[in-house]
């Protein structure tokens, strides 16, 4: 058995030596954080992320022959998404401080702010752990932050206990080197808590070669792991969380008592590929077998030390346990597994169907408190025109102090509210202009998700955040055309191939692949169990309307029962799709009059009339026609 994660004989990649040359995290980082520069070098940048930072260049600040404009993001290590409301207070001061004075909630449950120069990184970081916080693997080739379902069910002992494990995994899988105290706080742990023993003592458990002796890092050693590790836990059920997308997923097994017994394990999921690269690929993790409650710990070593030991460091986007998995076969890998585990796994428990959820709106906990779901479009908590988030979240936390909670789909929940603050809360929504009603949300921007993308992301090859709601716009227009307005599509885009946003799970998914075109993905399901196809390499985004009219007006004349589009998109076959598109002949739209003319209104107006028009499902003009004829008659 492979003792070491790197064979001195093995040529590796290029970071495997940065890695190793970093003294556990440290260096070059710690000198250079130290000097007076706008940026970090390539190096140091390498070991920032595992810090939980990317450094950044703002693209839409280039000034040719002048310096690149560098800024850090930053993003928090929040295990099921916990956010404590001291917690959410110092991320929107510092985002104010020193930020682009906006929040983004990321796919993965955690909280990014952008924006970040190196001069002020130090104090950022320092006062989001003296605040309940961390960033620390937030990033980087380590265990990323684990999810778990976001609905504060307090009569749940199910939802529970993924909330307790998730909490337990994110510790046992912790780097323990000190440098990020040591670089960050000079040394100090500014919140001492005492971690679960039997955590403590199962980090510490050799068993079957899980750990590299004599290591600052004994689970993860100098190299840490090939790619980043992402887990997650949840219940029976509930795929809140993309569960299929996950290195390692954990579902709760419980018996009729509602007691833990132990868990179901998945692994081998993963988003990430390269375009025009077929060896890479977006993959559905597969069933491995099942552990009880005392072992699980052990396990998810056993797990980890095989994709530590085995996976690729030769090359970067091979590295992902997903194609360690391809390659072996599930077979092989849970063997190998199980030798590390040092005993056979039992057999994978039978499970209900899995049904995506969002949480929004207003609901009971459980114990005579309340919560209420957000929807954010696309993440990113902002003021902008009479659309007031961010000050509406700033004032429910001073207020009420509540905690809160951060979802895969990048909204968010607020819970623990006594029902004699709901209508304070509502207030305060009210009037900064956020609608709390799911059912008056937008269904495409409801189920829609984009990764950040152009101006910050160095990956990013194409808009995807700045260009998702007017295309969300443009496809409803399709939508209301062919009398399909309504319809639940669920949409996501990237404007890269490497799946942030998870696209490759999509109804309908962009997937960036040159400026201002998309390689479109179809026949995802509503409930993320089914993985979609590429249909299209370079749609450019001009074309969206002429490209999706055929496909809806198919879908419409043919599908069946309660038939969603991406499951229709699998059942008729890509080779169907495009034998109706060729012969379709696009349906006359409404001619508008040469003599229409357009009267513009002020920002919080044409807010309130957006608003109308997606309560009462009519189209804006008709809703203006009707108040103006209203206005005439009365003088």
């Amino acid at each position: 058995m492979v003792k070491t994660p790197v064979s001195p004989t093995r040529k590796v990649s290029k970071l495997e030596n940065i890695k190793e040359r970093s003294n556990f995290l440290r260096e070059p980082l710690k000198s250079e954080l130290l000097e007076d520069s706008t940026h970090f070098s390539q190096d140091a940048v390498q070991i920032l992320k595992f810090h939980g930072s990317y450094q950044q260049d703002n693209r839409d600040n280039r000034v040719k022959g002048q310096e690149k404009d560098y800024q850090m993001m930053l993003r928090t290590r929040n295990p099921g998404g916990f956010i404590p409301p001291q917690l959410y207070s110092t991320l929107d001061r510092l985002s104010d401080e020193y930020g682009n004075q906006t929040l983004r909630v990321t796919t993965r449950q955690g909280f990014q702010l952008h924006g970040i120069l190196k001069k002020n990184l130090k104090s950022a970081i320092a006062s989001i752990v003296k605040s309940m916080g961390s960033t620390l693997g937030a990033c980087g080739d380590l265990n990323r932050n684990v999810m778990a379902p976001p609905a504060p069910y307090k009569n749940r002992p199910d939802y529970q206990y993924a909330w307790e494990y998730a909490d337990k995994i994110a510790d046992l899988l912790r780097p323990q080197t000190n440098a990020y105290y040591e670089i960050w706080l000079d040394g100090e742990k500014a919140i001492s808590v005492e971690e679960d023993p039997e955590v403590v003592a199962a980090r510490q458990r050799n068993g079957n070669g899980t750990l590299i002796k004599d290591s600052e890092e004994p689970l993860y050693g100098q190299h840490y792991m090939p790619r980043k590790f992402k887990c997650s836990v949840t219940v029976p059920g509930d795929n809140s969380i993309d569960l299929y997308t996950h290195d390692v997923s954990l579902v709760v097994i419980t018996d009729d008592n509602e007691e833990l017994l132990g868990f179901n394990v998945l692994t081998g999921g993963g988003m990430g590929r390269t375009h025009n690269k077929e060896e890479t690929f977006a993959r559905l993790a597969d069933p491995l077998g099942y552990v009880t409650k005392d072992e699980v710990f052990d396990l998810l070593k056993a797990i980890l030390a095989t994709q530590r030991d085995y996976g690729d460091r030769t090359q970067r986007r091979h590295a992902r346990m997903k194609y360690l998995i391809s390659d072996w076969g599930i077979e092989k890998f849970r063997g190998k597994v199980e030798d590390y585990f040092g005993k056979a796994l039992e057999p994978f428990k039978p499970l209900p169907d899995w049904k995506y959820e969002d949480y929004l709106g207003w609901h009971e906990q459980g114990d005579g408190k309340l919560f209420l779901g957000i929807s954010i479009e696309n993440g990113r908590v902002k003021d902008e025109g009479s659309f007031q988030l961010k000050t509406a979240l700033k004032k429910i936390t001073d207020e009420y102090a509540l905690p809160m909670r951060l979802t895969a789909n990048h909204n968010l929940i607020i819970y623990e509210i006594d029902p004699d603050h709901k209508a304070g809360i509502d207030n305060i929504l009210l009037h900064c202009g956020i609608v709390i009603d799911p059912e008056k949300i937008d269904t495409l921007t409801r189920y829609s998700m984009a990764c950040p993308a152009l101006p910050t992301c160095g990956l990013a090859i194409t808009e995807s955040e700045r260009a998702l709601p007017g295309i969300l716009e443009r496809i409803n227009g399709v939508l209301d055309h062919l009398g399909l307005g309504g319809e639940p599509i669920v949409i996501r885009m990237t404007g890269c191939p490497n799946g942030c946003a998870r696209p490759y799970m999509a109804e309908l998914g962009f997937v960036g692949s040159a400026p201002g075109m998309y390689q479109v993905w179809l026949g995802g399901d509503p409930n993320q169990t089914q993985l979609a196809q590429p249909y299209i390499e370079k749609l450019p985004e001009k074309d969206i309307e002429s490209f999706l009219e055929p496909l809806f007006a198919y879908y419409k004349a043919e599908k069946i029962d309660n038939e969603s589009f991406g499951q229709f998109c699998q059942r008729v076959s890509f080779d169907a799709l495009r034998t109706f598109s060729q012969s379709y002949q696009p349906q006359k739209r409404r001619r508008v009059r040469k003599n229409q003319h357009r009267v513009s209104v002020p920002d919080a107006m044409f807010a309130r009339l957006k608003q109308a028009s997606q309560e009462e499902k009519r189209p804006m003009n008709q809703i203006v026609q009707q108040a103006l004829e209203d206005y005439f008659e009365g003088q």
